[in-house]
Order: C-alpha cells, then structure tokens, then sequence
C-alpha cells in the first residue's frame, strides 16, 4: 500500500474544465449502500464540481450521469439496471455520459451484464480508481472511448481529493478501507480490498479543517473501524483520544466497530469522553453461536453478551442498535430464539434487520 497526494489528476480536471468552459453542463449523481459509498460520492462530487458542471437532481436534465454502486443486496443490482434502462432512450437522444462505479463494478458478473445487455455505459471504474475519474471522464469527452477502469487490486491511498460536503456542520471522515474478516455472508473483502488504515496526521488535518470551516459533528468511517491501525501503536483509541482534543469539534460518532475488536481501551475512551456520543452500533448479526460460526464472526452469543455488559456498565447512559441477519443458511428454530433472547436481554434502541441474500463473489482472489 501507498499513500499517493492527488496531484496529476488535477491536470484532467483542468483539461475537462476548459472542454465545459461557457456550457454549464449539468451532473447528476446516485449513490446506493453505506457511508463509505455517501463518502466516495462527496469525492466524486468535488471533482466533478471542479471540473465546471453543475449538480442537479433529474437524471434525465443531466449531462453527465454517476452511479455509485452497492453490491451488500441483490436488491441493489435490480434498481441499478432498471434505472439504466429507464436512460436508454434519453441517452439516445442527448449523448448524455453514463459513468457507473462503485462496489458492484468489481464483480465481474456485474460487468459482463453491463456490456451485453447496457452497452450504452461510458464510464465504469472500481473503488480503488475514484482518483482517475477526471481522467476517464477526458477521454470520453476528447477521445469518445468507452471506459473500464477497475484494477483487481488492494489500492493504494489517494489523499488530497476535492470533496463536496452536503452539509456544513457535519462531516463523515474516512479512517480506513477494506475488510480482513471474510464474514461467509459479505462480499466486501473481495470488492474493497483488505484493510488499509489511513494515516493519523492526514485524518487529524481533515477534521481539523474541517473544525475551522465550521462542521461541529464528525462520524469516523470504516468496515471495521476498531481495528485501525495507524502504525506504531496507533491505535483506534489513540485516534478518539486526538479527535476529543480538536477544538470546534463537539460530537465524535463512528461506523461500525466490529465486536471482536471492541477493546477495553476504546471502552474506556467512550466513558471518559465528553465528545464521543454514547450511541453505539453494535453488529450482532446472529444471537446463535452455531450460526455466527457459520457465519466467521468470531464472536459468540456469550462473548457479545459479557461485551455489552462491560459497555453498559463503564457507559451507563449508553444506547446500542444492532444489524441482525435471518434466514441464514442453517438457521434453526432454536438459533432464531438465540438471537431473540439476545435482544431481549440487550434491549436494543434500535435494530436492522434482513433477510439473508446470497451474494455471488470471485473467490479468486
């Protein structure tokens, strides 16, 4: 992994700017799936902002179209090639460009539909090319090729993107990407890379500019953001404890810890904390520990219940939600009543629940 500054991007955003330079050409940009993918369309947005279009909320007023892709739910493939549909006939008529990215464009499944069945695509990148989106969006423009930019790697870190935040006194912060669990159920892994955490100082930079522009709330990001591992020692703890101590910030939230890595340290920096909001996202996913090992979770039903107790009791005043999955593959009647007497004895504030969809994944990876 390296940790790159955005600098010869800005080349192509100046070159698209002079191509747009007196047409106020309009963008429109869906972004499907979690926080990270609301973050990666804050960056998509920057530059495409920079490079002289202008947002606007009709996809078929726009002349340039983005879709930022999930692939956690079947549901999510179905919604984008239906809305792709719906464009056809109006892409037939303006020329308008149609960039697709995101999670889903990593499966080569997905892709492959694309091709036969939406040839009209222009643009599709993966989650580890959101940087040179500028410089596919030159080539259309100037070259009118069709573009496929996902490279089957880990990444590396682009720090430096422009951004364009929707809201002033909020912020989400990305600390880190990937996932190392290989949860059996999730695809993430395969489609974002394995972990990569980012530096201490560029994320204390962000907030603190972010501080001095006004944004009072920050939401820390990752797929598993208690395992930050910012080198040296530098742990998730050690990040709360900084972020506590930039001033302008007033509220500390993150999204999501994972319960196997939920250490005492990071417990103990929530109850002594006077920024870090005591609500917490707890995924439990199965109460059943046969189901969760089925699931490599790595957790148990009676490890996550000692965890809770140890949370509510050095955090008295705290509110948990969880993520609960049914339907499981597996999943008897008794490993249901598991999960129920969990939330009974956690009594969750709030709880999000699926039904389990089976994700297709290239495990050659």
């Amino acid at each position: 992994m390296e940790i790159i500054q955005f600098k010869e991007e800005k080349i192509f955003i100046d070159k698209v700017k002079k191509i747009n330079k007196n047409t106020n050409p309009t963008y429109y940009i869906m972004t499907m799936g979690c926080l990270l993918n609301e973050n990666d369309s804050e960056k998509l947005s920057g530059m495409i902002e920079e490079m002289g279009y202008i947002k606007c909320e009709d996809p078929k007023k726009a002349n340039l179209i983005v879709f930022n892709t999930c692939c956690i739910r079947e549901n999510a493939e179905e919604k984008l090639f239906g809305k792709l549909g719906e464009l056809k006939k109006y892409k037939a008529e303006t020329g308008a460009i149609i960039a697709i990215g995101g999670c889903m464009m990593q499966e080569e499944h997905i892709t492959a539909k694309l091709k036969k069945s939406y040839p009209y695509y222009d643009i599709i990148f993966g989650t580890h090319t959101i940087n040179k989106f500028p410089e596919d969006l030159y080539k259309i423009l100037s070259k009118k090729q069709k573009i496929k930019d996902i490279l089957d790697i880990e990444g590396d870190i682009y720090e430096g993107l422009p951004i364009k935040r929707t809201d002033k006194t909020k912020a989400l912060v990305t600390i880190m990407y990937g996932c190392n669990n290989f949860c059996t159920y999730c695809i993430v892994p395969y489609v974002r890379g394995r972990e990569r955490s980012r530096n201490p100082k560029d994320i204390l930079k962000e907030i603190n500019d972010l501080a001095k522009d006004g944004c009072k709330e920050i939401t820390l990001l990752g797929q598993n953001v208690n395992s930050y591992n910012g080198g040296e020692g530098y742990t998730f703890a050690k990040l709360l404890q900084e972020v506590e101590k930039i001033e302008g910030i007033e509220r500390i939230r993150f999204i999501s810890p994972h319960p196997k890595d939920f250490t005492d340290d990071v417990i103990e920096t929530i109850a002594n904390s006077k920024k870090i909001c005591k609500i917490l996202h707890l995924p439990l996913q199965s109460g059943s520990t046969n189901i969760l090992k089925r699931m490599n979770r790595k957790h148990t039903k009676e490890s996550f219940l000692e965890l809770v107790e140890k949370i509510q009791t050095k955090i008295p005043d705290v509110v948990l939600s969880t993520d609960i999955i049914v339907g499981f593959p597996g999943e008897k009647e008794e490993d249901f009543k598991d999960t129920l007497d969990v939330v009974e004895k956690v009594k969750f504030e709030q709880v999000f629940m699926f039904i389990y969809s089976r994700r297709v994944r290239n495990t050659s990876r």
